[in-house]
Formats: C-alpha cells, sequence, structure tokens
C-alpha cells in the first residue's frame, strides 16, 4: 500500500467519529420533532368544548376580536378571577400571528415543549450514566405533560414556570446544587416563574416557601454579596411581573387581586382529604411522576368502562399500564426508605421530596378545595426527579431497561389511540367551524359567553 493511500485511509478513519456524530445529532432532532409533533396533536385531540378549557380560550379570544386588554386571567369561582394579562395574551397574540383556531395551541406547545427539553437535559445532567432516551421520552410522553400542557387551558401553561423555578431553585440550594446553572441565570429564572405562574393559577403560593428558602441559602453563604445575583431575580420577576402591574395600577392592591385572597381560609375539616392514602396530597403528589391512566380515561368507573368497550384493542396496554401506574407510587414511598445509592445527592433530594408533600399538605388546610394532582402541577418537575433517581439504580440493569422501553412504547400507543377516540367527540374538529367564524368575524361570541360575574 502505498503511504498515499495509507494517508487517505487514515483521514478517513480520523473523519469517521465526527461523521458518527453528526448523524448522531441529526437522528436526534428527527426524534425531538416527532415527539413535538406527536403533543400538539394529541392536544389537538383533546377536549376543548368543557366549560374550563373553553373560558379559557374565550379570554384570548375576547382580547383578540375586542383588542380590549386582559386586565385579569382564568375564573377561580363567581366573581373571582387570577389577576394579570398573562393568561389572556398567551391564548390571543397567536391569532394575531395566523388567525386559526389552532394557532394557540401551536404556541402552548412550544413553551412546554422547550421547558420539558431543558429539565430532561437538567435531568440527564444530574444523574450521569442513567438512560438518557428514558428520561427524555417518559418527560415528553407522561400522561400528566400529554394531558396538561398540550391543550389549553390554565394549569396547562404552569409547566414552563414550575420547570424554570425548580430547576432555579435546586441550584441555590447547597445540598442540591450541581453548577449545572449560574447563580444569577437561577435567580432571573426563580423571578420570572413566580409571577409567571401568579397570572395562572393560585399555586403560586406553593412557590413562596421555595423561594424565602432559596434567599436563606444564599444570604446565608454569602452575605452581602448575594445582593448582586438577586437583583438578577427582580430582573426576572420585572420581565413577567410587567404584565401584572397594569391590572394593579388601574385597580389598586384590594380590588386587582380579582378576589382571590378570600380563596384562602383555614379549613381544619380538610385534613382527613388531605391525609387519604389513596386520594390524599402524598398519593396525588406521587401521581405525577406515574402513569395515571384512570383520571384521563373517564370521569368516572363507568366512562372509563365505556372507553375500554368502545376501544377493546387498548384494553391490554390499559391493563398493563394501569398496574404499573398503581406499582409506581408504592415503590417511590418504599425506595424513599433507601439509605445507599450512588447518587451522593439522593439524602438531599429524598428530604426535599417529603418537605415538599409536607408543606402541600400544609398549605391545603388554608382551603376547602379537596386536593388534586392539577391544583399542585407545580410541582411535577420535584416529582418527576425525585422519581428518575428512584429508578436510577433499576434501569443500570438491563432488563430493566427493556422494560422501561416497553412500558414507554405502550404509553405511546395507548395515548395514540385515546387521542383518536376524543379527535371526533370533544376536540376542536367536533366543530371547527364555530371557531374559525368567531375568529374570522372577530367576535367572540360566536365561541361562546364569558361566565357570569367575569371581571374580563
Amino acid at each position: 500500500m502505498s503511504q498515499a493511500d495509507a494517508g487517505t485511509q487514515d483521514a478517513r478513519r480520523a473523519t469517521l467519529p465526527a461523521h458518527q456524530a453528526r448523524r448522531r445529532q441529526s437522528f436526534f432532532v428527527l426524534l425531538l420533532l416527532c415527539a413535538f409533533l406527536f403533543r400538539l396533536s394529541f392536544g389537538l385531540c383533546s377536549q376543548f368544548w368543557a366549560d374550563d378549557e373553553r373560558q379559557i380560550y374565550l379570554i384570548g379570544l375576547k382580547f383578540y376580536t375586542t383588542g380590549a386588554w386582559p386586565y385579569f386571567g382564568p375564573d377561580v369561582s363567581s366573581g373571582v378571577q387570577v389577576p394579570g394579562a398573562l393568561q389572556g395574551l398567551l391564548v390571543g397574540l397567536p391569532l394575531f400571528i395566523a388567525p386559526l383556531p389552532e394557532a394557540p395551541f401551536v404556541l402552548l406547545n412550544l413553551l412546554s415543549f422547550a421547558s420539558l427539553c431543558l429539565f430532561a437535559w437538567y435531568c440527564t445532567r444530574r444523574l450521569p450514566g442513567s438512560p438518557a432516551w428514558f428520561v427524555w421520552g417518559w418527560l415528553l410522553t407522561a400522561p400528566w405533560t400529554l394531558n396538561f400542557s398540550t391543550h389549553v387551558v390554565n394549569p396547562s401553561y404552569v409547566l414552563p414556570g414550575g420547570i424554570l423555578f425548580f430547576v432555579g431553585a435546586l441550584e441555590t440550594y447547597p445540598a442540591t446544587r450541581r453548577g449545572l446553572v449560574p447563580t444569577a441565570c437561577a435567580n432571573l429564572m426563580m423571578g420570572f416563574a413566580l409571577f409567571w405562574v401568579m397570572q395562572l393559577h393560585l399555586s403560586w403560593v406553593v412557590l413562596v416557601p421555595f423561594l424565602l428558602a432559596s434567599l436563606y441559602f444564599q444570604f446565608r453563604e454569602r452575605g452581602t454579596k448575594a445582593l448582586a445575583p438577586l437583583a438578577w431575580l427582580a430582573c426576572g420577576a420585572a420581565l413577567s411581573g410587567c404584565l401584572l402591574a397594569p391590572t394593579l395600577l388601574k385597580y389598586g392592591l384590594t380590588n386587582g387581586a380579582g378576589g382571590t385572597a378570600g380563596m384562602f381560609a383555614t379549613d381544619a375539616a380538610n385534613l382527613p382529604r388531605v391525609l387519604n392514602p389513596f386520594e390524599g396530597v402524598p398519593a396525588r403528589f406521587l401521581s405525577l411522576a406515574s402513569f395515571e391512566l384512570a383520571r384521563f380515561t373517564g370521569r368516572d368507573t363507568a366512562e372509563r368502562l365505556a372507553f375500554l368497550r368502545e376501544n377493546l384493542w387498548l384494553a391490554p396496554f390499559a391493563v398493563f399500564l394501569g398496574a404499573v401506574g398503581i406499582l409506581q407510587p408504592a415503590a417511590m414511598i418504599v425506595l424513599w426508605f433507601r439509605k445507599k445509592t450512588a447518587r451522593e445527592d439522593w439524602p438531599a433530594l429524598k428530604r426535599l421530596t417529603l418537605l415538599t408533600v409536607l408543606l402541600l399538605c400544609a398549605l391545603f388546610l388554608f382551603t376547602s378545595k379537596a386536593p388534586a394532582s392539577h391544583t399542585f402541577y407545580v410541582t411535577f418537575p420535584l416529582a418527576a426527579l425525585y422519581g428518575f433517581y428512584c429508578w436510577d439504580s433499576l434501569l443500570a440493569r438491563r432488563g430493566w431497561r427493556v422494560f422501561a422501553a416497553a412500558f414507554l412504547a405502550c404509553g405511546v400507543v395507548f395515548h395514540a389511540g385515546l387521542a383518536a377516540h376524543n379527535f371526533p367527540r370533544v376536540s376542536l374538529y367536533a366543530d371547527r367551524a364555530t371557531a374559525q367564524a368567531a375568529i374570522s368575524s372577530k367576535n367572540y361570541q360566536l365561541l361562546g359567553e364569558r361566565r357570569p360575574g367575569s371581571l374580563y
């Protein structure tokens, strides 16, 4: 072989790894695109005509059709609304870009998809060696992130704020910090996320104790030197809080709260419901990181059985996924007592998870509302991260990895079947013409009326 031929082969071998890396990157991007389209399609096939979903859509549609500034957002109860313009803008602004009923869905899915990608990156960096395909696959196809955060309803928009907040908070607590996000950026994220969630859902109060803990740790570690990074907290708060300011300036602090202050009152009678072993706060918190099937297939047993009778081919998937979804919370409780793992921050993370559950239990003693998972969906990032730490050592074994891959595949198939079932019944496409007529004629009332007593 000539020296020239040998040199050519050496060059080819040198470029091969780079070529393979580009192919892997291209394949990864293709998978992400498929995941986004799957999530968007699922959201478009989801509930649109139920009262809560339609009312949220109407807030943005009213802003688009009338031009009136949306001083208030989601309804809490009769005459009580969350203050701030964010919800109306998130639904209404996409219609100015593309006056089509699907436009708000696209923006929502872009926001939720981007935030889940950020969180998947963060989780894989915290858990090197854990299968990245499982982390990304689960976050993008889990029941909670598919059935919420893909279709237009106010809790769906909470997810991006929740992810930004808790990634930032974890990076400011000494026991959980991994140095993945600079302190200034972490503070910016927390400030922005707090006022983001504040304009979408009353669960923003859950974030306050975490923020206070972050401030305490930062000042304890750095003293007055913490003031510089904390300026970024104020900047983040200003970025999203500026949409709340017009409401407070126009209506004042009391009336500008939209009556939400009256929603918080001590209710010790809620204690039995909070501590119910099957439907209380601990079980519902862990369900966020589990394959919760029953909630999303019907309001009661009769509806769920009717769904399975109409879709018998999904029954085997439902049985398998339902069984796993029941075992997951039980396993996460048992694994909490595990003392030794390969992860040094396991003790800190499991204590933070326990404190989160106790905090939620305490907060539900200040409301008459029964515990429901969607009311603290904002804590999904903590539940999901705790779940990944629980499964980390199991997924080191080939058998469990095969099981996990089959589990994710079955979940995708089941949700595809659920979307096909919902498409002609409850989705936008059950009567898309009415929604399009309301947009084209700039008459939101063609789609429906806002609730009596609504402030906007």
